[in-house]
């Protein structure tokens, strides 16, 4: 039987490498990913604590991941934006090749 102990551990690791990838990584591109990957964990660690509750309130835990995920569709969008831009400035998504952008 799964308990709440496998998705936390599940979870765990998917910021991990999230987090992994956005400190490794110099590309922009992936760095957005890393970021969605521990939204996503975080997103788990919500469904489970409202799955394993003492009393889960209908849809309550769904609630809270729906909205997470309209603000990581956000996220993403104004990354992806920011990031289209940078490329046409600068030729380039390496985000150590843009330190001009420091005032």
């Amino acid at each position: 039987m799964i308990s709440i102990t496998h998705y936390l551990i599940l979870s765990s690791a998917l910021f991990c490498i999230g987090l992994a990838g956005v400190l490794s990584r110099r590309n922009a591109i992936v760095v957005l990913i890393g970021i969605e990957l521990m939204l996503n964990a975080g997103n788990l660690n919500f469904i489970a604590f409202w799955r394993f509750g003492a009393n889960p309130q209908p849809l309550a835990g769904v609630m809270f991941v729906i909205f997470s995920i309209a603000i990581a569709a956000a996220e993403a969008a104004v990354g992806l934006a920011l990031i289209v831009a940078m490329y046409r400035h600068y030729k380039t998504t390496d985000l150590d090749r843009l330190s001009s952008l420091k005032g």
